[in-house]
């Protein structure tokens, strides 16, 4: 081997171009594309597809229990995205052959032939499809996946079983739309549609539990199989609430690069927090610059000594010994691979520029938002117990015992006239942080943290 071959190294700009213009996403659809479909003349194939549009087709499929709503949501999906409706019903009509079966009596290769076929049709690959109920199995969907049907975003409705046995009770079909309506949950509002309704086909109470047991022994492996690609909703709520949740799913794009995602936001806010909450969802790396500063510090490097000189005094660690240790840790390769979730840097104007002109920029940056008052309540009430190192916090997690009460100790830095100076800073500095980061998610920290973390996971899923 030639020992003056050195490896490619590809530059960040090149990186972030791919990233500003969908490049990746575009080269895994033709991808995708080329390998399911096999055209004989590839070329011209991809040149048809990029001219075409059906990149961007809808692919969904919509899993659940009987009664818990799937037809409803499907029917309104397909009609916001101007999709194919596909159910079994539909597969069998014309298949005069298989018109004496029931969908429980057909082989699930035959079922997963016919819905090849049916995906192939113009109609299906120019504007896309939303799926209902298949598949049934964890067998099915590997069928599926072999044969090259792959959806986009698998929506996984759920409810418990007392639910769905009641619902399936009240049950009342439309003869002319075939649509789905129910006596107390989703009553018709216009009065000529509720004239015609009769009393739909329901499974007897022994059925309906025996199709839930069957059911419940798949869906571990229908999640497993699709889990790159699936967001699960409680079927026990509104139509309207199931509906907004999963067409916000559905007009998502799944990103394969990986994330780098900077919180920033005034102390108290719950970023330390949230970067293990993100990291833990989404298996991230969590980079606390403070902490990774500490450790640096610990290593007997020659710039761990130096950075411990600061520490000890009490001062800064100057910008380019931070930027420095920073660079090393997300070069590294559980970053590379995995993605990262920094706090603690930047925190002034010159830091985030640095940032971003490094190999490092991140893709994802979000400020939690909170107020002053909230910020002082956090951090001024929370103690550590020395012995065991617990945190512990007078209002939302009190120490369980007088004993580890009576030990608490709280750290200078958490005193209020310490909190409020930070606070002061922050403030002062954070239109110039905006400023550097124009496209930021701004999110409200004032809540719960499980409410702050639904939010940012939220964000994270949209385009």
């Amino acid at each position: 081997m030639d020992e003056t071959v050195r490896p490619l190294r590809i530059p960040p700009q090149m990186r972030n171009y791919a990233e500003k213009h969908e490049l990746t996403h575009l080269a895994q659809g033709l991808v995708s594309n080329l390998l399911i479909d096999q055209p004989d003349d590839p070329i011209s194939y991809l040149i048809d597809l990029l001219q075409g549009s059906s990149l961007d087709t809808p692919r969904v499929m919509v899993l659940g229990p009987p009664a818990v709503g799937k037809y409803t949501l499907c029917k309104r999906l397909s009609a916001e995205l101007q999709a194919v409706h596909v159910t079994t019903e539909s597969l069998l009509q014309g298949q005069s052959e298989l018109s004496a079966l029931s969908e429980k009596d057909l082989p699930s290769e035959l079922l997963v032939q016919i819905l090849q076929q049916r995906l192939k049709d113009v109609d299906c690959l120019k504007k896309g499809w939303v799926l209902q109920g298949i598949p049934k199995t964890r067998l099915q969907a590997l069928n599926l996946q072999q044969v090259g049907v792959l959806p986009k975003h698998v929506v996984m409705l759920e409810a418990p079983d007392d639910v769905l046995l009641e619902r399936n009770q009240g049950r009342m079909v439309d003869p002319q739309t075939k649509d789905t309506y129910h006596q107390i949950l989703n009553w018709p509002s216009d009065d000529t549609i509720a004239g015609r309704l009769q009393k739909g086909r329901s499974l007897s109470n022994e059925q309906l539990s025996e199709e839930l047991r069957h059911h419940s022994c798949e869906v571990s492996g229908l999640r497993s199989a699709y889990q790159h690609v699936l967001k699960v909703i409680s079927g026990d709520q509104s139509h309207a609430d199931i509906y907004q949740q999963a067409l916000a799913f559905v007009q998502t794009r799944h990103r394969s690069i990986p994330q780098r995602i900077v919180l920033l936001g005034p102390p108290g806010s719950g970023k330390s927090l949230q970067a293990q909450l993100l990291a833990e969802k989404y298996k991230m790396v969590d980079v606390s610059c403070g902490q990774l500063l500490r450790s640096t510090a610990a290593d007997g490097s020659a710039l761990g000594e130096d950075i411990q000189l600061y520490l000890d005094g009490g001062l800064p660690v100057p910008d380019s010994k931070v930027l420095q240790v920073l660079e090393e840790r997300l070069s590294q390769e559980d970053c590379s691979s995995r993605g990262w979730v920094l706090h603690g840097f930047p925190k002034n104007l010159l830091q985030a520029r640095s940032l971003q002109e490094s190999q490092h920029e991140p893709n994802r940056v979000f400020f939690l938002e909170a107020t002053d008052e909230v910020c002082l309540e956090r951090i001024t009430l929370r103690a550590t117990d020395p012995v065991s190192g617990q945190r512990f916090h007078a209002v939302s997690n009190p120490a369980p015992s007088s004993e580890f009460h009576s030990r608490l100790q709280t750290r200078p830095q958490d005193g209020t006239e310490e909190v409020l100076r930070r606070l002061r800073e922050y403030r002062e500095l954070s239109d110039a942080l905006k400023s550097v980061y124009p496209d930021a998610a701004h999110v409200d920290a004032d809540p719960q943290p499980r409410s702050v973390f639904e939010a940012l996971q939220s964000r994270l899923t949209t385009n």
